[in-house]
Parts: C-alpha cells; structure tokens; sequence
C-alpha cells in the first residue's frame, strides 16, 4: 500500500555537540546557545536557526566576545 502524500521528515541543522551544560553566563559549554534557545530550536524558522548558527553563536565562543 502506497501513500503518496507522506514526505519524509527534513533534518534540522543545529550547533549541538553533545556537551550540554550551562555556564555561569547561561550558554551551553558546547554550543553556545542559551536554554530558551535550545528549547526554541525546533519552532525557529530555518532563517532564524542559520542566523543564530552563521551569526550569533560563532561570536558566542570564548575569544570571540
């Protein structure tokens, strides 16, 4: 039985490398995103997402800031 209609799920880039802790700023020690953030992640637009991801978390990591 076919279903034409079902389209398989895209992946969502993210910065997330497994090293899920915060740190006394309130940024994950390996992605640099805040907690809001991380649970946001999901329902942000691609647009945003890329943004954070080109953008906001690069100038998050130490020695950028």
């Amino acid at each position: 039985m076919s279903n034409d209609s079902y389209a398989p799920a895209q992946a969502i880039r993210s910065p997330c490398v497994g090293i899920c802790r915060l740190d006394s700023r309130g940024y994950c020690e390996g992605c640099h995103r805040t907690g809001d953030e991380i649970a946001r992640w999901c329902s942000m637009s691609e647009t945003e997402r890329n943004h954070y991801m080109d953008v906001v978390l690069p100038a998050r990591e130490p020695g950028n800031g």
